[in-house]
């Protein structure tokens, strides 16, 4: 098969070193790629959102499969034109990825399943949002209700931190028109999860549960990122928990979704907050996490490509996957001044490895520089993955792989993989 990846970030590098292992894979493309994918597919010059450039030349180019990466061409309607071009795509139709695509609508629908989320309103006005805030006291979470880049939520502590989060975001538009409604919700304590399935519209295949650290500092300080590493599997989730979470949220969701005429298939992720009175979803994404798929993918053993065909063609009944019991960690590093402005252009030593068995650096703001040397070009660099006998055994790994890889400027946590359990945000 001739198989398109469309991204470019580390999570796009994961899928293109996963499927480019595929007996199934002929050749394989990288729409836009980067350094990374580029050592292992053919990177193709189109922007991840120019869904016009991307379904003509997969059309031109005879493509067989396409692996949707990022949220914002789903939410575009990548995956509708494709289908229509007669091209096998896995991600959401447009209508599916309004789960992520609008804040919102993903309560809406969790409220019509029955879904274990937390109190809420939706407001595109300062006034009543404010009001809704202070009758909670201030401890709310403020969302801005379209994509953000993961940079559009806002955890509270009082009136006068909600005041802020929802000036920036309704008046001052900090996130453009997606800030134009906001979700506002009661804060929930407790440790996080990511859980991520294969969806083929019906049926749930569901993948090794990670944790994820959002907030830029050790000990979970500081604003939050769109992900500062991540560790699979997480022992906050154990078999049962995971069983309950897939009977109580994941199947009720594609029950909804296919009730209301628009099956989701492809990665449903399902943010979860483990509170004392059990499982609740945070959040929805329509698509694979970033950056949770490096570790998951890192432990996924065989083929890939089979199991996400059969949710693309909506049959997943006859699919399994082979899980390495081996733990992975993935520590993300971060240009200077991530999250807020970054600088670009800094050049990167030893991400090339050569490394040990077992480690890969996934590629995500990255280019090629002027003399061919690969140098910084976005937030969030570089994810340095390892397996281990352990978490901390992978941690260990991955940090020292970290030791050899430099560039101006780098930030990291010191602590992904090795926080206690309910330590990560």
């Amino acid at each position: 098969m001739r198989i398109l990846v469309v991204g470019g970030g580390g999570r796009e590098h994961a899928l293109v070193w996963k499927i480019a292992q595929s007996p199934l894979a002929e050749k394989v493309f990288c729409a836009p790629g980067n350094p990374g994918t580029a050592r292992l597919a053919e990177n193709v010059a189109i922007a991840a959102d120019d869904v016009d450039a991307l379904v003509r030349w997969a059309v031109e180019n005879r493509v067989d499969f396409v692996v949707v990466g990022p949220e914002a061409p789903l939410v575009l309607g990548l995956a509708d034109r494709l289908s229509a071009s007669g091209i096998a795509v896995f991600g959401a139709s447009a209508a599916a990825a309004r789960l992520e695509g609008s804040k919102a609508f993903a309560k809406e629908v969790m409220a019509a399943a029955g879904i274990p989320t937390a109190a809420y309103g939706a407001f595109d006005a300062l006034g009543p949002a404010l009001a809704h805030a202070r009758a909670a006291g201030g401890r709310v979470v403020v969302k801005a209700d379209g994509l953000a880049a993961g940079k559009g939520v806002v955890v509270c502590g009082d009136v006068a931190e909600a005041e802020a989060a929802l000036r920036s975001i309704l008046v001052d538009r900090i996130h453009g028109a997606a800030g134009a409604r906001v979700v506002v919700e009661e804060r929930m304590a407790g440790p996080e999860a990511s859980v991520i399935a294969l969806v083929d519209g019906e049926r749930v295949l569901v993948l090794p549960p990670a944790q994820d650290h959002k907030r830029i500092f050790d000990g979970d300080r500081g604003p939050n990122t769109g992900g500062m590493g991540a560790f699979c599997p997480t022992p906050t989730v154990d078999a049962a928990l995971l069983a309950d979470v897939e009977r109580s949220v994941l199947l009720p969701t594609v029950r909804e979704m296919a009730r209301r005429g628009t099956p989701f298939r492809g990665a449903l992720y399902a943010g979860i907050m483990l509170t004392g009175d059990g499982p609740r979803v945070l959040e929805f994404n329509a698509r694979f996490g970033d950056p949770e798929t490096q570790p998951i993918l890192m432990r996924v053993q065989g083929d890939v490509v089979p199991a996400l065909l059969a949710a693309a063609r909506g049959d997943l009944s006859a699919t399994t996957l082979r899980i390495d019991p081996r733990a992975a960690v993935g520590v993300v590093m971060a240009a200077e001044g991530y999250p807020g402005r970054v600088t670009v252009g800094d050049a990167i030593e030893g991400a090339e490895g050569p490394f040990p068995p077992d480690v890969q650096v996934f590629q995500a703001g990255t280019r090629r520089g002027p003399d061919g040397r690969i140098v910084t070009s976005g937030g969030r660099v570089l994810t340095v993955c390892a397996l281990g006998a352990d978490r901390a055994d992978a941690a260990a790994r991955a940090y020292q792989a970290i030791g050899r890889v430099q560039f101006r400027g780098a930030q990291f946590r010191r602590d992904i993989g090795r926080a206690g359990p309910g330590e990560g945000a």
